[in-house]
């Protein structure tokens, strides 16, 4: 009897981590493309029939990707290049893959010895895919895989409305279903594959909500409601996943190259016709498997002149703006956020602004400022907007902040709702331009205790202009109050080229702290 074994790789949200070291400070880490790339060659040498996915947000998240945004655009994406020497499969179209621009994403496509997948984004007042194609087949000898791909439809909650001016973003599960059926008809595949860059909305074992029920996230949905889908691949979360929700095998490999989501499917021809008699997904570390020299060599040239850039110094600070803990900046107010704040509302000219600290990782300021510290502790390619608000929107949006925290024992903790399915610290903000407090032993829609403005109270009725980033400005991070207000001003300049322009125009940085907010408990 005959048979045979399939194995399907996952990659996902990569988001642009290639070399084994962190930008930051250069020190080694056991994780990237160059991992990813020993792991691959190493699995190849073992199995014959591998098909290896990549299920989006690549081109966004290090230095790397970002000076290849700035300055070598006239060169090849290096992580399509090193996609095409890998022999990927496919790639799904992520959320963080319009961050730059549609010209980036085409270019992109074009430089790609592999197809785009997503079924879902189209051309605007039309069915007609906007990029690529919404699926691919595959075959290993006679039998015959199919890969339908599709992306979270909640990217225009988030992104830029130039970046994606002409699209229109299909309801995810509303469109892999009509796909899946019209593909089954079609098409007859022996295995039916959906990589969906979207995540898991509930527990796979109980089915209850792990977050609110937005859309953003549809996977369990799919597995759960949807005929004919065999294997789902998952991302945007950054979570380590792997289980069955109604036969359906569904898997999601973390970020950043940590890990790879692996799924085996053994197959017997019965009767002249494949049938699957066995599927294991699983989470592969690939840390044990060492980076690959030789992949690396093919983007040397874009490493070393990201380290030139780096390397730039471009002012002092005259005090302390280092970070030494990112619970106690959130809890009480610090410098680096004042300083995040003051060049929002300079460069903007409005009197209010908020931001959030983007990464337990960052480091804040030492003494000598590079563009190194700037990009480290600004990890997104964010740009401004002055929004108008009234005073109750901002009391509401304080509130959502006050959400962050808990009280266990006495002492200040974070809600464990920022911390699983997936960490959100960076959904918590922190002001400048108002006088406020948060008194955490107040039930959450309660916290805020005092709220003023130039030493007057807000005014709920009243309206006021205040400078965020695009992604909070568009209602980002459960953020509703924001979604649809009045735009004053759009500043089209990203943050990191902002601050360092404001550092470059000073050369020495004041560390201070005007105390504006603090949190009590």
């Amino acid at each position: 009897m005959e048979q045979m074994k399939i194995t399907i790789i996952e990659t996902s949200d990569l988001h642009g981590h290639v070399f084994p070291h962190a930008y930051s400070n250069n020190e080694p880490k056991r994780y990237g493309m160059a991992f990813i790339a020993n792991y691959l060659k190493t699995l190849r040498k073992q199995e014959d029939n591998v098909l290896v996915i990549d299920n989006g947000d690549n081109f966004q998240g290090t230095p790397l990707t970002l000076h290849y945004v700035k300055k070598l655009q006239h060169l090849a994406n290096p992580i399509v290049l090193l996609f095409n020497e890998l022999n990927y499969d496919a790639t799904v179209i992520g959320n963080h893959e319009f961050n730059y621009g549609q010209n980036l994403l085409q270019k992109a496509i074009q430089e790609s010895s592999f197809p785009w997948l997503s079924c879902n984004i189209v051309k605007k007042g039309t069915n007609e895919p906007a990029f690529g194609t919404p699926y691919i087949v595959k075959r290993f000898h006679d039998l015959k895989i199919v890969v339908l791909g599709a992306t979270t439809h909640y990217i225009p909650y988030w992104e830029d409305p130039f970046h994606i001016k002409g699209l229109q973003f299909l309801d995810a599960f509303q469109s892999i279903k009509a796909w899946v059926k019209k593909i089954r008809d079609i098409e007859n595949p022996d295995l039916f594959i959906v990589a969906y860059h979207g995540g898991i909305e509930c527990d796979l074992t109980t089915g209850k909500p792990t977050e609110e029920q937005t859309g953003e996230n549809q996977a369990y949905q799919i597995a759960k409601k949807i005929k004919g889908i065999d294997i789902l691949l998952t991302g945007h979360q950054h979570r380590l996943v792997s289980g069955r929700v109604n036969g359906v095998a569904i898997i999601q490999p973390g970020a950043n190259g940590r890990a790879v989501g692996k799924i085996t499917v053994e197959f017997r021809k019965d009767n002249g016709k494949w049938r699957m008699v066995d599927i294991k997904p699983v989470i592969d570390d690939i840390e044990k498997y060492g980076g690959d020299k030789e992949i690396l060599k093919m983007v040397q040239l874009y490493e070393e002149e990201t380290q030139d850039w780096l390397d730039q110094p471009i002012g002092q600070v005259e005090g302390d703006m280092r970070i030494k803990d990112p619970f106690f900046v959130r809890a009480k107010e610090h410098p680096f956020i004042e300083f995040v704040n003051r060049v929002q509302m300079e460069a903007a000219n409005a009197p209010i602004s908020c931001t959030a600290l983007f990464s337990n990782e960052a480091k804040g300021f030492g003494k000598e400022i590079t563009v190194r510290d700037v990009v480290a502790n600004y990890i997104y390619p964010n740009t401004l907007k002055v929004i108008e608000l009234t005073g109750l929107d901002i009391k509401n949006a304080l509130e959502r902040s006050a959400s962050y925290f808990t009280v266990e024992n006495g002492e200040l903790k974070v809600h464990p709702s920022f911390i699983e399915p997936k960490p959100q610290h960076f959904n918590y903000d922190m002001w400048e331009g108002i006088d406020y407090v948060l008194d955490i032993q107040k039930p959450v829609g309660e916290r805020v205790t005092k709220l003023e403005h130039n030493g007057v109270p807000l005014n709920f009725k009243k309206k006021y202009d205040v400078v965020m980033n695009n992604y909070r400005a568009s209602g980002g991070g459960e953020y509703t109050m924001f979604k649809g207000k009045k735009v004053i001003k759009e500043i089209q300049v990203d943050m990191v080229e902002l601050m360092i322009q404001y550092i470059l125009s000073r050369r020495v940085i004041q560390s201070t702290c005007n105390h504006n907010w603090k949190v009590i408990w």
